[in-house]
């Protein structure tokens, strides 16, 4: 289709009586303004890279200072204490003194910078203010607060080289909250063995591994990261789809258009707009509680980036800027040009050319169909034939067309998004966003954007490069773009005129031989094998969010982690190694670390579970574990560099051996949203997206990621997988427990004793899903008689209307997240009441 329509723009021809040169000058003004573009960015970049390396001071304020010095001296005042004068012998030319003064004032300038980003990485270096509680802010936090954010608007790398290094915590810190995170996992006998080997580790290994990593943390800017990437990630020869990748969703209840062609064309542009200002360094740097800025690296391989396959490791290869984009489409693959005339193509452009690709009937060649399934496989066998296969002609060609995209676009043929009408809506969803069909996804791309014929789109990404927030922090951006920016027409199309004298999309070609052919069907078949053994699980509640939480003067985060915990023991009848994801952005080059969930107060909580004096020490230990983890004190990452050094240095280390062998059989995350706060989502509740997943971490464990959406609104993703006996039947029950929704209602009571020795009762009815009769003998024992607690000279207690049998089987994650939840916002909701005198 496409090469019908290609321009001639440059004709050679040799003739016996000469040479014959013909140029289109369509092609040589593109190439001429590909050009200015080109200088244009490394001029914008020179630029940035001055404005971030004297901050936090300008430009202008250089000649502030020579301004200063010219005056003083005029005035017969000289700050240099006499070094002009001396510098004035050796320069025999009449503006000696003049050049000898703006000298001594730029180095002056450069001292001030120096000790400003000095001062400023001391204060940066401080987070006492993590642990300190909301509204009440010590005196020295506020002088940090003042001195830091005083100054100029700051460009996103402005302070980089201000942040401070992760620290290194001592062996000792390190090792006990180890131990002590394990505790309450093993019995006396085993928790015996493990200290012991800990001990053994301490005498003889733990000082000269340590003194090797803080060599490092003085020689690198982080002494993890580099680590991290390539050990975790890049050495893995495991698929990376399912196992590593993870996705994002659209917005859940809006759907700007219905156009395929149209959204894909508005979401590109929003992209291409994000790239520009990444580009130029115009986004404002994240912060931590909105004051403390954090690490900006990760975004820089966002765009032109693809994961490069290899024998025994991976590498990341990053481009500076690539103009077009490869679309993937009923097997077939296209190379999109998204510039014309040294700019973006307009979404209405973007719009006609995917609509171009989408009205082709073209067949796919021969082993085109499912070449995508080589990213999906093993690593081994792609590196190997991408070596064979894909070392020189056409096949070459097309494959550095897409491993230097700068992303990857795949125009699915079937609908996806949520749809309250359809129970598993957005299971499927999910399951379509992580792996699709298994070849419809470059699964090796720093992120492929997927988008359906209901308008819908979403995000695949590699894990490598980047971690969640940097990637949800552009999705943000595009979404809040698309709709209250760019917008649609009344017939659903992209805004703006269409120039169809553009050049039609050129399909890629292939040259595939059966041997060739064979390596991808096998890498599909193991592909298909992985993608089918994943259960996805996605539920919504909208009766409760953040706002009742924090009226508990609890964290959401915690609040949300001691209900996993419940669920978890409920579900398994044992506690298991808990990983939560927590960020160390705050230090250069940070990513993160990880937070035990499972603590002995959470723990006595799960044992006890409706006692609330319990439930507020297992989630203020929880989020003292978490601050711990931000601020560079964690367990995991220490540890793993740990065993990096000692197999660098041939020392065999039993206990780090056995501590990076543990399996975390329930992996959870919280997905970060409202970091741009683009968006008024209490203005406009319905323009909020579901949050995004991952794969189970363990065969037979859970995955769990949730995203706490405004006041009223908590999302779960949960996975697991069909061939662990323990967890294969548990996500299916969801759609017989569902039809108990809303049948139990549960009278609240409380009373109170009033100042004159009478008694008052107040009482709400809450509505609590089904899951609640699963809460089995303890909760059942609790509901039939008057189980009180005394708070704050209060009683209450819980009576059941129309009690119903609890099932004795064991009942999956999935349910009890479902009834726990509503439970424990209703457990503390009673202890607000009457905190707030109801």
């Amino acid at each position: 289709m496409a090469e019908a329509h290609q321009a001639v723009g440059f004709e050679f021809t040799v003739r016996p009586d000469g040479v014959d040169v013909r140029l289109c000058r369509e092609v040589v003004k593109n190439i001429y303004l590909s050009g200015v573009t080109a200088w244009k960015k490394r001029a914008i970049k020179f630029k940035n890279g001055v404005l971030a390396g004297v901050y936090p001071a300008s430009p202008s304020s250089w000649l502030i200072a020579v301004i200063a010095m010219m005056s003083s001296l005029y005035s017969h005042i000289d700050p240099s204490l006499g070094m002009i004068e001396q510098w004035e012998c050796y320069d025999t030319m009449k503006t000696s003194f003049l050049f000898s003064a703006i000298l001594f004032a730029t180095g002056l300038w450069l001292f001030l910078i120096v000790l400003l980003r000095y001062t400023l990485k001391v204060l940066l270096s401080y987070h006492g203010w993590i642990f300190e509680s909301h509204g009440k802010m010590s005196t020295s936090t506020k002088a940090c607060l003042v001195k830091m954010f005083s100054g100029r608007r700051p460009l996103l790398y402005s302070f980089q080289a201000s942040l401070p290094r992760l620290p290194v915590p001592s062996v000792e810190d390190t090792v006990q909250r180890y131990l002590e995170s394990v505790r309450p996992l093993l019995d006396d006998d085993k928790y015996k063995e493990k200290e012991t080997l800990a001990n053994e580790f301490m005498d003889s290994q733990a000082a000269q591994l340590q003194r090797y990593l803080l060599l490092k943390s003085w020689w690198s800017t982080n002494y993890v990261s580099d680590w991290w990437e390539e050990y975790i990630y890049l050495r893995g020869r495991s698929p990376i789809m399912v196992n590593s990748n993870f996705y994002v969703m659209d917005l859940l209840y809006i759907t700007p258009t219905h156009r395929q062609a149209a959204r894909a064309g508005n979401v590109v542009h929003a992209m291409l707009q994000y790239r520009r200002k990444l580009e130029r360094g115009e986004h404002a740097p994240l912060r931590a509680l909105g004051t403390v800025p954090m690490c900006s690296t990760q975004m820089e391989r966002m765009f032109n980036t693809t994961r490069l396959p290899g024998i025994e490791t991976d590498v990341v290869q990053h481009l500076n800027d690539r103009k077009h984009l490869v679309v993937y489409h009923r097997g077939r693959f296209f190379m999109l040009w998204l510039y014309t005339g040294g700019r973006h193509l307009l979404p209405s452009e973007l719009e006609m050319q995917f609509q171009r690709i989408l009205s082709d009937t073209s067949k796919h060649q021969p082993g085109e169909l499912k070449l995508a399934s080589l990213t999906a496989g093993n690593r081994v066998p792609w590196a190997r034939a991408r070596q064979q296969f894909f070392g020189n002609g056409v096949n070459k060609v097309s494959l550095d067309a897409v491993e230097s995209a700068a992303f990857f676009l795949a125009l699915d043929d079937e609908p996806q998004g949520y749809d309250p009408s359809k129970e598993r809506s957005l299971d499927s969803y999910a399951k379509s966003l992580l792996h699709g069909k298994c070849y419809d996804r470059w699964f090796d791309k720093s992120f492929t954007l997927i988008s359906y014929p209901n308008g819908k789109m979403g995000v695949n990404t590699e894990h490598s490069w980047a971690d969640a927030p940097i990637i949800g922090h552009m999705w943000e951006y595009v979404l809040a773009t698309d709709c209250f920016h760019l917008g649609y027409t009344e017939e659903g199309h992209c805004k703006g005129d269409v120039n169809k004298g553009l050049p039609f999309p050129t399909r890629l070609k292939w040259d595939l031989s059966k041997e060739c052919q064979d390596v991808t069907e096998a890498s599909y078949l193991l592909a298909k094998q992985i993608a089918d053994d994943v259960d996805f699980y996605g539920c919504l509640f909208n009766d409760f969010g953040k706002g009742l939480i924090k009226k508990c003067r609890t964290s959401p985060d915690a609040f949300i982690q001691m209900a996993l915990q419940l669920a978890q023991f409920r579900d398994q009848k044992v506690f298991c190694l808990t990983y939560e994801s927590s960020m160390t952005r705050m230090f250069r080059d940070g990513r993160t670390e990880t937070v035990r969930s499972c603590t002995a107060e959470a723990v006595a909580f799960v044992r006890k579970a409706v006692r609330l004096g319990l439930f507020k020490k297992a989630a203020e230990k929880h989020q003292h574990m978490y601050r711990l983890a931000m601020t560079g004190a964690g367990i995991d990452r220490h540890l793993f560099c740990l065993y990096i050094v000692s197999k660098y240095y041939g020392v065999n280390s039993p206990f780090l051996k056995q501590v990076l062998s543990e399996p975390w059989k329930l992996s959870t995350s919280q997905t970060p949203q409202q970091q741009l706060n683009l968006v008024d989502i209490n203005k406009f509740p319905k323009y909020v997206s579901a949050g995004g997943g991952f794969g189970p971490v363990a065969d037979d464990g859970y995955g769990v990621s949730y995203i706490i959406v405004g006041e009223n609104l908590v999302t779960f993703h949960i996975s697991c997988k069909f061939s662990c006996p323990h967890t294969v039947n548990r996500a299916l029950q969801f759609m017989t427990m569902n039809a108990f929704s809303n049948k139990n209602n549960l009278y609240v009571c409380r009373t109170r004793t009033g100042l004159a020795g009478t008694s008052r009762t107040q009482c709400s009815t809450s509505k609590l899903f089904s899951p609640l009769k699963m809460a089995r003998s303890r909760f059942r024992t609790a509901a039939r008689t008057c189980d009180s607690r005394r708070i704050r000279g209060s009683r209450f207690c819980y009576t059941p209307v129309n009690p119903s049998s609890i099932p004795t089987a064991g009942h999956s994650t999935f349910h009890f997240i479902k009834g726990i939840l509503p439970l424990l916002i209703d457990l503390v909701h009673n202890c607000v009441k009457y905190r707030c005198g109801a």
